[in-house]
């Protein structure tokens, strides 16, 4: 890992900045410029963790540093997942500047994020912090719009895998090690769903997709229940409900958090906390 202070030139929160190595190789241009404004306005101490125990490390060193990202909406969740799991996710809101292909910043664009790196720079430095609800999984896994189940035994390969993505793929493999080598694949999904313990499907029936959502791309409710909106789609049949946990149990399943392929698994519960995290927008 290698960092850099730069000394304060104004700006009351010290800064810690998260870079993502895919990022630099993306668009580095866009990351120059997005360091450039936040130097010029704060005390900034760049970083670029080589490990998921790095990342943890500097986090939990960060003292009053406030976490801002420099990357993809998977750099933004990886870092929010090892808040999560410092237990320290909410205690302050974190920035993001979105740095990736278009296809990466799907999740930066629905939260309201801007896609120019001065106009996110500026947000990280003067904007307002808003309240998002996250789905958080028993397994330490978070997400921030959604999850998709479409298939047991089966996961969509990441084409670009380098930088942090390589970095996070170990995570991936220690819960496929879970699951016995000699079970064959199954395209025909059969996994037992409940949400708030009330049975949608089961294993004696075939699914094409489980689909999990926060609705409002995730912004916490004003009365602070957050709920999720659930579909199951089986052959000649649609289950839609709202519930504030859905379990899922299967054979083995894969299944994508925000777009990123996790597991297999045999279980997975996932739950919702009501405005878990904060995001630094542009102020209206």
């Amino acid at each position: 890992m290698s960092s850099l202070s730069t000394p304060a030139t104004g700006g009351p929160e010290p800064l810690l900045l998260l870079l993502d190595p895919v990022a630099r190789q993306t668009d580095g241009e866009s990351v120059r410029i997005a360091k450039d404004v936040l130097c010029g306005g704060a005390d900034v101490k760049v970083v670029l963790p080589e490990s998921p125990s790095e990342l943890d490390r500097v986090l939990s060193h960060r003292g009053r540093r406030r976490p801002v990202v420099i990357g993809s909406d998977l750099a933004l969740q990886r870092v929010l997942q090892a808040l999560h799991r410092l237990r320290e996710l909410g205690a302050e809101p974190v920035g993001m500047v979105p740095v990736g292909h278009a296809e990466e910043l799907a999740t930066a664009r629905a939260l309201g994020v801007p896609e120019e790196p001065v106009r996110a720079a500026r947000a990280v430095l003067s904007g307002a912090p808003r309240t998002f609800d996250l789905l958080v999984d028993d397994g330490g896994g978070v997400a921030l719009g959604g999850v998709r189940i479409t298939g047991v035994g089966t996961r969509r390969s990441g084409s670009r895998s380098s930088g942090w993505r390589s970095l996070w793929a170990k995570l991936a493999a220690a819960e496929q090690a879970n699951v016995l080598a000699s079970e064959a694949v199954d395209h025909s999904p059969r996994v037992r769903v409940e949400a708030d313990g009330r049975l949608l499907a089961d294993v004696h029936r075939p699914v094409r997709l489980v689909q999990l959502t926060l609705p409002g791309s995730g912004e916490a409710d004003p009365d602070g229940t957050g709920v999720l909106e659930v579909v199951v789609r089986a052959p000649g049949a649609l289950v839609r409900a709202r519930a504030v946990s859905v379990s899922v149990v299967g054979r083995g399943f894969g299944y994508e958090a925000d777009g990123h392929p996790v597991g297999p698994v045999r279980a997975r519960t996932w739950t919702v906390h009501p405005g878990a995290w904060g995001l630094l927008l542009p102020a209206a």
